[in-house]
């Protein structure tokens, strides 16, 4: 394993069909006012968001609600969750649903406080927070991004054709998130099925990189295979638990930097979804499923060796 590297990871998980209820323990730890930050309405048909704001009110929170989360988060919808942060004296951002609704806490968090324009401090200019951060929390929804357990916020701006992901550090990274395999099951199979593609993506990205023996590459084969494994279980049957939470908990390592370390990496599959994304608005994962096949054909002959490890180790 080549390089010098340094792995820490500051979000705490709670994982399993009962998770929901160590929000109790976590809520205490910050101030009375949340901003319940959810997507386009799912939560109040599934029931989650009843349960997660009976135990808001039961540790005494005032609840800021911030709906309406797109699933390609927008500059604008940020920059208006940043007014309404700052509106209210926000003292966690609680985001209740998939990757989006955690990209867009973060992308938040990072600029309540700020006096620039976010957009241009942290997808133009690349700059790090300087200010001070308001904490992030999350109760995971949907299984793909594995925005729960890293410091990425992508957000996209249709004025400009832009959809950037700024990757932050471990101080934005969120304290706790909450994932319950159940909360997926809900979800249009299209959805998981565009979740799931993203997670073996994820994997790839940093999978198909160096030529050096290490311990990455034999930690991201064992999580495409299980992958591989659960979401042929999935498809066939989307409630069956074992898979889902094979695949939720696959998720979360695939993108928590940990198979990354002594990794040059790619990202380039990530770069060509996100500006057809940019363009069309298209769902992430339904990106990364167009552009790669004809990404990786195009780089086979410069890491044949690699690929023919893919093939032997991952698809047997």
């Amino acid at each position: 394993m080549l390089g010098n590297f340094s792995y820490v990871n500051a979000t705490k998980l709670y994982f399993g069909d009962d998770s929901l209820k160590y929000l109790n323990d976590e809520l205490p730890k910050y101030g009375e006012n949340v901003m319940l930050i959810y997507g386009g309405g799912s939560i109040k048909k599934n029931g989650i968001y009843d349960d997660v704001v009976s135990i808001l009110k039961k540790n005494g929170k005032n609840i800021v609600e911030d709906g309406g989360v797109m699933p390609n988060p927008t500059v604008e919808k940020l920059r208006d969750g940043v007014a309404k942060a700052k509106e209210n004296n926000v003292d966690l951002l609680l985001a209740v649903g998939g990757g989006s609704c955690c990209d867009y806490a973060k992308a938040v968090s990072v600029s309540v406080n700020c006096d620039e324009d976010p957009w241009d401090k942290y997808y133009i200019r690349f700059e790090e927070p300087t200010c001070e951060i308001v904490p992030v929390g999350c109760v995971l929804t949907m299984a793909g991004t594995g925005s729960e357990m890293n410091g990425g916020a992508v957000i996209t701006n249709h004025d400009e054709k832009l959809k950037i992901g700024h990757v932050f550090g471990e101080e934005v990274m969120p304290k706790f998130s909450i994932l319950n395999p159940k909360y997926t099951m809900s979800l249009p199979k299209r959805q998981m099925t565009a979740g799931i593609y993203d997670i073996f993506n994820h994997i790839c990205e940093q999978y198909f990189s160096g030529d050096d023996d290490n311990t990455s590459d034999y930690l991201a084969e064992a999580l495409m295979k299980s992958v591989i494994k659960s979401s042929l279980v999935a498809i066939d049957n989307p409630e069956d638990y074992e898979a889902r939470s094979n695949i939720m908990w696959s998720a979360t390592w695939a993108l928590n930097t940990l198979i990354s370390r002594g990794k040059s990496t790619d990202w380039m599959v990530h770069m060509l979804g996100q500006s057809a994304g940019a363009y069309t608005d298209a769902t992430h994962g339904l990106t990364l499923a167009a552009v790669s096949l004809p990404y990786y054909k195009y780089i086979l002959p410069y890491g044949l060796h690699k690929f023919k490890r893919f093939a032997t180790e991952v698809w047997g």
